[in-house]
């Protein structure tokens, strides 16, 4: 990596990290500055208003004036849902239920009508939701796997400071040797958050890298090793045989690793990242879900599909460019902050 592109990238997590947070210097500053900022609800809010005013505010000019639902209303609503990126599968789901409190004349109304599509989505949200437990093992290993740009990189120097800030000992392993600046990236972020970084030269093979990372992590008291893992196209064959190799790694050096598999998703690329959640899902059997870029995109229905298709609980979402953005994902929170 050029000094050019290393010196955009710190200024990059410095503006996401506040600086370095490890130094005592800028804790005041960090401090005031969360303090002026709105509270994540708000920040949630902000980061869906284009999903709300591409689902919700369809809908509701769809229901403008309608004295009665009927069947005409409920398939128009299922274009509204399918262009919301809600997907057709998880879009038929929900109009058939709907379909069924029609028929027991539950839904006389628009409001009636909002309300119980909140709360079938909200249904498919809860079934697979399940906060990450990473207090399960020592040191609980996550690997973390995704399509270059979605966000990999940046979710495990977030996740790193989160879990660094709540007291728990934190390695990063430098997976990812394929894709040039990789590492540098994940070394700035290592600096930035005071976490250590395992890593090899460019090009070095990743099992290798991951045998020396989960090694250091149990000789060291690590509580929780963050793998980063090559980001090439999840349809090259060689990349899923790589996964595999890594997990089988993983598994023989710490008993029942990786505890934890997970995607990062960018919220944008809308039915694109169910396609690539099936096939990591065959590849490396994912057990974690992160989507990124929530508030830049009116694609935020995409939760609600992933949820839904692949029973796979969304761990984090990400509304914003900071630290904090990164947040546990709480279905009736984001279920409100859309509605």
């Amino acid at each position: 990596m050029s000094e050019e592109k290393k010196g955009f990238f710190r200024s990059f997590v410095d503006r996401i990290t506040g600086g370095d947070i490890g130094s005592p210097t800028d804790t005041g500053a960090v401090q005031e500055q969360a303090e002026t900022r709105p509270g994540f609800f708000e920040r949630l809010k902000q980061g869906l208003r284009k999903t709300h005013e591409g689902l919700v505010g369809r809908i509701d000019t769809l229901l403008l004036g309608k004295k009665k639902i009927d069947a005409e209303t409920l398939e128009e609503l299922e274009e509204i849902l399918i262009a919301a990126d809600i997907g057709v599968a998880t879009t038929v789901e929900l109009v058939r239920s709907l379909e069924q409190r029609l028929s027991r004349n539950e839904l006389q109304d628009g409001d009636a009508l909002k309300a119980a599509l909140r709360e079938e989505m909200l249904v498919r949200l809860v079934r697979s939701a399940a906060p990450l437990d990473t207090g399960a093992a020592k040191p609980f290993v996550i690997m973390v796997i995704g399509v270059n740009g979605a966000g990999k990189t940046t979710t495990i120097g977030k996740l790193a400071s989160k879990f660094s800030a709540e007291g728990r000992k934190v390695l990063l392993v430098a997976g990812d040797t394929f894709r040039a600046a990789a590492v540098e990236q994940l070394e700035i972020w290592g600096q930035r958050t005071g976490v250590e970084v395992v890593r090899h030269k460019q090009g070095a093979d990743p099992a290798a890298v991951v045998f020396d990372g989960c090694k250091a992590a149990v000789a060291r008291g690590a509580d929780v090793l963050i793998v980063d893992t090559a980001g090439r196209l999840h349809t090259k064959v060689n990349l899923m045989e790589e996964l595999k190799k890594v997990r089988r790694v993983m598994g023989r050096e710490v008993p029942g690793a990786p505890h934890e598999t997970l995607l990062v998703l960018d919220a944008a690329t809308g039915q694109n990242a169910v396609s690539q959640t099936k096939l990591f899902k065959e590849a490396a059997d994912v057990t974690g879900i992160a989507l990124t870029k929530l508030d830049g995109t009116a694609k935020g229905g995409i939760v609600v599909a992933i949820s839904s298709e692949f029973g796979i609980p969304v761990r984090y979402i990400g509304v914003g460019e900071g630290v904090e953005d990164l947040r546990t994902f709480d279905p009736e929170e984001f279920v409100q902050a859309l509605f």
